[in-house]
């Protein structure tokens, strides 16, 4: 087996799929560009889970348990500046997540496995899942009640996100939560509009709006735990539409971020009785649209301390650094209140000039794709290796 060879066709197919996002439930093209990879390699699939799902099934030479590995699909509204030379096509969307990263890294550790089917002791399911950024729904759930695992349930599941914040060949595992729980909310502020040298005669949008926002402030700096992370952002305000006319309604956009689902609770409370008690104490009125969206994504113990001896005796303890939890979301977050497993980061920086994910200038260092597949495949093929040893 040529690793450096399959590690140049990740690449390349990665390229593809960056030049040809699709946005979720949309991935039509993408689910295509994967079913002709999986035909190429001999793997059986099966399509159609939540529109535009796969699922890749490979059969070890040994008889054993079930271990899934996971890769989202789906792209982001976002248009494209990173400057390179494969850069999207498709007018408006952008990989700026690197989930053509984790597609074609996957497709590739499903060549690793082939070759390497004499030492997996068991099956290892390829689940490429679409509409991972069509948050609250998501992906997963709608693949699970579809009935993917159905006949073929993973004992453990497995999945690696590219990390901007980490350098090549340094990965991120941790026990327990490492993604966070990501709500959002919309408010309709519904005031009095009027003449702007008559604010005695109206209720005014904005200003009720400013005191909601400067009060929901307050959850984070005085009702939780200090101990505790959460985060109140309001990500869009819009009102008003003359220098003249006193806005009759405001609309406020934003999401709250938390860890535990207790801290979920009390954020959840306080965030109703001050937009409720503050819009009323000035006269106004709101209407409130709160999603609870993916839960946090917390990761087994067990599975986590395993996927950590995988990659230290791959790599060496130095790959592995202290990390803090992320508040970002994630829809692997629901597949893992089901099954046990471990999601974790895959260091990508390009150094200087490395902008966040979501970013239009988002780029990934593809020196980390040989350390992605060869953790993942490797990762496959231990942990069935011990499910088989807890058999006896």
């Amino acid at each position: 087996m040529n690793i450096n060879q399959i590690v140049e066709e990740a690449v390349d197919f990665r390229r593809e799929l960056h030049r040809f996002p699709e946005l979720s439930d949309e991935e039509f093209e993408t689910s295509e560009r994967i079913q002709k990879q999986l035909q190429a390699l001999d793997i059986p699939f099966e399509t159609g889970f939540a529109g535009t799902g796969v699922l890749a099934i490979i059969e070890g030479k040994h008889e054993g348990k079930t271990v899934g590995l996971r890769a989202d699909i789906d792209a982001l509204p976002i248009h494209e500046v990173s400057g390179e030379s494969f850069s999207s096509e498709n007018e408006g969307v952008m990989h700026a997540c690197g989930h053509d990263a984790h597609t074609s890294m996957l497709v590739a550790v499903g060549k690793v496995l082939m070759e390497r089917r004499d030492e997996i002791h068991g099956t290892v399911l390829l689940i490429f899942q679409p509409a991972e950024e069509k948050s609250p729904t998501g992906g997963s759930q709608r693949m699970m009640d579809e009935g993917i695992f159905k006949g073929r349930e993973p004992d453990v599941l497995l999945a690696q996100h590219v990390w901007p914040g980490l350098p090549v060949g340094q990965f991120g595992v941790m026990a327990g939560p490492i993604m966070g729980n990501s709500d959002r909310f919309k408010l309709i502020i519904k005031g009095s509009g009027g003449h702007a040298s008559m604010p005695n005669d109206t209720v005014d949008a904005i200003i009720v709006g400013t005191q909601v926002v400067n009060a929901l402030q307050t959850i984070v700096s005085r009702n939780s735990d200090p101990f505790e992370p959460a985060v109140v952002t309001v990500g869009k305000f819009q009102a008003g539409s003359q220098h003249n006319v006193i806005a009759e309604t405001a609309e406020i956009v934003g999401t709250i971020r938390t860890q535990s689902n207790e801290m979920k609770a009390l954020v959840k409370e306080r965030f109703h009785k001050i937009v409720d008690n503050v819009t009323e104490a000035m006269g106004a009125s709101v209407e409130i649209e709160y999603l609870d969206g993916y839960p946090a994504t917390v990761n087994s113990g067990k599975w986590a301390e395993h996927m950590h001896g995988t990659i230290s005796k791959l790599y060496g303890e130095e790959a592995l650094p202290d990390l803090r939890p992320s508040l970002a979301g994630e829809d692997f977050g629901r597949f893992l209140l089901k099954y046990p497993g471990v999601y974790y980061w895959l260091g990508t920086s390009i150094g200087e000039g490395q902008k966040p994910l979501h970013n239009p200038s988002f780029r990934v260092n593809e020196d980390a794709f040989k350390y992605g597949i060869e953790a993942m495949s490797q990762g496959a093929i231990d942990t069935l290796e011990t499910l088989k040893e807890n058999q006896h």
